[in-house]
This record gives C-alpha cells, structure tokens and sequence, in this order.
C-alpha cells in the first residue's frame, strides 16, 4: 500500500512515496475495522485514574486504559477546542484548513476529511456532540455564532457526515437545553466562590422539576434546518448519556457494515452541570467541595459512565474486536490551578502551549490488533488520527496536499521508538516546536525570547536552557519558520 504524503520535517519540504512495510495492523481487503473517534472538551490530564487522578472517579476510563495503549505523550494540536478538532478531521495544522481559534473561521469545504475518506470506500459516517468547525444554520442565532454569520457556515452534512446530532458549540452538561431563569445568581455567586447558588458561567446545580428555566440557546441539528424540538423530552437529563444514545443508535443501525462514528462529548466544558445523585456521591465523601467541583467530578463521571455503556454495547454486538476506539479530550482543562480540572505535574492549562494547555490523555482500543494494558512515551498528537486510519484502512492521499500528521500503524506494531518528524503548534502568537525530546516555546511570535526546554529531563517545564544550549535552539527556531511558511502558504489557498 502506497500513501502520498509531503512531508515536513525540520528543514526540509520534499514529497515522498512510503512503501509501508509493516502490514499486521492494516486491514485485508475486506476486513476494514470500524473507527470511533471520542473527544472530551477541556478534560485536563491528570483528570482520569489511568493517569494517576485520583480526585475523580473514572472506573470505566481506567479499565479501557487496561485493554489500550496508552499515549502517555499525546498532545492536542491546539490549547483550545475548534483547532485541535480540525487537526482531528484533516491530519492538519489548523491554520492550513481555515480554522484559526474558537470561533474564528471554519472547516473549509475543499479539505479532505476522515469523513469523506472512509464514506469514499463504504463507511457509515455519523457524527454526535459538539461540532465547533463552522456554524449550522444560516438562519438563526444559535449558539456563539449562525444566522447572520453566513461565511462561516460549514455543517457537518458538508462534509460527508450522513448521520448527525450535532450542537454549534458548548452546552450544559445536563439538562442542556436549559438553564435557571434566575440570572441574578452571577454575582452571588462570585462572592460564594463556585456554591453555584444561582446562574453563574461557571454551572449551576441540576434544575429540579419545579424550578423555573429558559432556553440556554443551543440546539441539536439533525440536517439542514431541521434540528430536535429544544422542549423534547428526548433532551433531558445528562448531556454524555444524551450524545451516547444517538450514537448507539447510529452502531445498532450500521453493525453489519464498517462504520465512522466520531463522538465530541460536551464535558467538562463549562457550564458544569451534573445529576444530583452524581453530586451527592462526592459531596458524601468530601463535605468541603463547593459547587463548581461537585459538578465538575459528576459530570466527569458521567461522561466516564457513558463511555462504559459504548464499550458493553460493541461486546454485546461482538463487534468490539474489529473497531478501533480512540480517546482524548481537545485541550487541557479551564481556569486556574485553584479550578477542579487538573493538568498533572505539567506548566500552562487552557489557551497556553505549555504541557499543561496540550497534553491530554490519549488511548487507542482495538482488541484483535492491539496489545491490552501497554503505554507509550512516543509524542503523538491528533494530527496522527488521519494518515493512522488511512493506513490502516488502505487508503491514498490523491493529492500533495502537506500533513502534519504521521501514521501510527509502526507504533502500534512496535517497530516506533521516536516520532519521524516534529509536532509544530502556533496559535494566537504563541509557537512551539516539538522533536519528541527537545520542546522550543515562544509566547509571541514577534518576539526574540525562545524558551528551550528538555521534556525527557524536564516534563514541568521548569529549566529554560536557551542560553546554555543556543544552537540547539537556533536549529529548532529556523525549522519552525519553515515549517510556518509551509502553513501560510496552505492557508492562503496552495493546496486547492
């Protein structure tokens, strides 16, 4: 199997022709495995067991982990939501698709996505939760963006997506259509640090049957100008269990033949809002939480329930062997490091290219090809999802069109000990580059004060040794500027 690919790599820019020669991971003709794509939105690191969390029970997360490999070394391609999906979907930085941050720009309709990729050659394709690459209406106001905003319109349905349940952008977690009609409860609740005794952007606690709420104003579109009625009570309840049962719907219906189901769960991002029995349970253990984080561990939870659900329901169907499931969350998690979500031992969070703000938590599950219970310390990154599939799949690239992304199927067959190429980032004027040992960070662009740091030695960050090792960081500086002229280029229309 030949794949086409122009490759990126330090200071050089070439086409090349890889013959693969490992073929035990890729599927016979045939064979094509189905492939679940699960993202959470702001999930910081350190947030799940099989990482070392402890302050939030993810039982169901933890026993994939045992059955997956796990990427200790995964990173968003973005410290924040819509760039790192696009990187998803393209196996491209997200500044060469037209997706520059949240809420700027859009999924251009030239790109070549997983979607049309696997449609080409038989899949189902269906796509559940959050969307954020472009608006989904272009005649009403829904969520951050649509109605007016008509030059960002590029829905799912654009792009080979068959079956969708998908919102523009974030939702409550529960409930999520809805949110308490009482809007006075924002001051209230600054001053009470997170008690969440009203409305507040950071959650509030689960709406009882009594209670009065408006429309939060998001909605689930099911097509052009057809979304579900927001007063269903189809859409009550947990926000994970709502997306989980679309997409077990969307499996239940394709089984018998290969299917795409990418699934962009709603948690944690705010606002945080969980079950009262899911609250309750950490509020029984530890009576000093206060409402942001009982919500936050309850939603965590949920979200984890949901993915066990997935997981039984492919056994049940016994068709767990021949799917691919890959875990993740889009960046790391909000606020400050007084917030409930947790980035480990590493620097930065949400928005930063520190560790913090891109290395989220990473597993590949495929029983039949992957050997349970192992980890690797391999940089990999949502570029990789692409090319891996493609690989696996045995699909071309018919174009010369520049990835970002490497395939994984040499990782996943053992024969991987260091990434081919380096990981480059940038994003609102901060740039890193990344060679798998050596990490190059700068926060502006503009700006002559590089950072160099030793990850293998270093992982915190704490040890900035730009003076001591000045070439190594000038080599790593130039290679980035190439590797950014390669991006503007996509970016301005080369590839098209």
């Amino acid at each position: 199997m030949k794949q086409r690919y122009r490759v990126v790599s330090g200071s050089l820019i070439f086409l090349a022709t890889i013959l693969a020669v490992l073929v035990s991971v890729r599927a016979k003709a045939g064979e094509k495995p189905n492939v679940i794509l699960i993202m959470c939105d702001d999930l910081g690191w350190g947030d799940v067991g099989f990482n070392g969390g402890t302050h939030i029970r993810t039982p169901h997360l933890d026993e994939m982990a045992a059955n997956s490999l796990n990427l200790t070394r995964f990173y968003a391609q973005a410290p924040v939501c819509s760039p790192t999906r696009a990187s998803v979907v393209t196996g491209r930085h997200h500044d060469r698709t037209g997706i520059y941050t949240a809420n700027n720009g859009h999924l251009r309709e030239g790109e070549f996505t997983i979607y049309e990729a696997l449609s080409s050659v038989g899949y189902a394709t269906g796509h559940f939760g959050k969307w954020h690459m472009g608006t989904l209406t272009r005649e009403i106001r829904d969520s951050n963006r649509g109605g007016k905003d008509v030059t960002n319109y590029s829905p799912p349905w654009q792009h080979e997506i068959k079956t969708t349940f998908s919102t523009e952008a974030k939702t409550p977690t529960y409930d999520p259509m809805w949110k308490p009609a009482d809007s006075k409860g924002k001051k209230q609740n600054k001053r009470s640090k997170g008690d969440f005794r009203g409305v507040s952007s950071r959650g509030w606690h689960a709406l009882a049957e009594d209670t009065d709420s408006t429309f939060y104003g998001t909605r689930y579109w099911t097509g052009e100008d057809a979304f579900v009625d927001p007063e269903s009570d189809d859409l009550r309840g947990d926000d994970s269990a709502l997306i989980m049962e679309r997409t077990l719907g969307f499996i239940d219906a394709h089984r018998g033949t290969p299917f795409l189901a990418v699934v962009w769960l709603h948690a944690p991002h705010l606002p945080v809002v969980a079950s009262k029995e899911d609250t309750d349970s950490y509020a029984d253990a530890d009576d000093t939480l206060d409402g942001y984080h009982l919500n936050y561990y309850g939603c965590v939870t949920a979200l984890d329930r949901a993915i066990g659900r997935l997981r039984a329901r492919l056994r049940e169907y016994g068709i767990a062997d021949k799917t691919l499931v890959a875990f993740t969350s889009d960046n790391g998690p909000e606020g400050s490091d007084e917030a409930p979500g947790r980035q480990g031992v590493f620097k930065g969070r949400k928005r930063s290219l520190y560790e913090g703000g891109v290395r989220v938590p990473g597993l590949l599950e495929w029983p039949a090809k992957i050997k349970p219970g192992t980890s690797s310390e391999v940089a990999t990154c949502t570029v990789d999802y692409l090319p891996t599939i493609l690989d696996i799949v045995g699909i071309e690239m018919l174009d010369d069109r520049p990835l970002d992304g490497v395939s994984l199927v040499p990782l996943l067959n053992g024969s991987m000990e260091t990434r081919p190429r380096p990981l480059g980032f940038h994003i609102r004027g901060q740039a890193a580059w990344h060679d798998g040992v050596w990490k190059a960070y700068c926060s502006g662009v503009n700006s002559r004060d590089w950072e160099l740091y030793n990850l293998k030695d270093d992982p915190e960050e704490t040890h900035d040794l730009a003076a001591s090792q000045s070439k190594q960081l000038e080599g790593m500086v130039a290679a980035w500027k190439q590797w950014k002229a390669s991006v503007d280029a996509s970016d301005k229309g080369a590839d098209y």
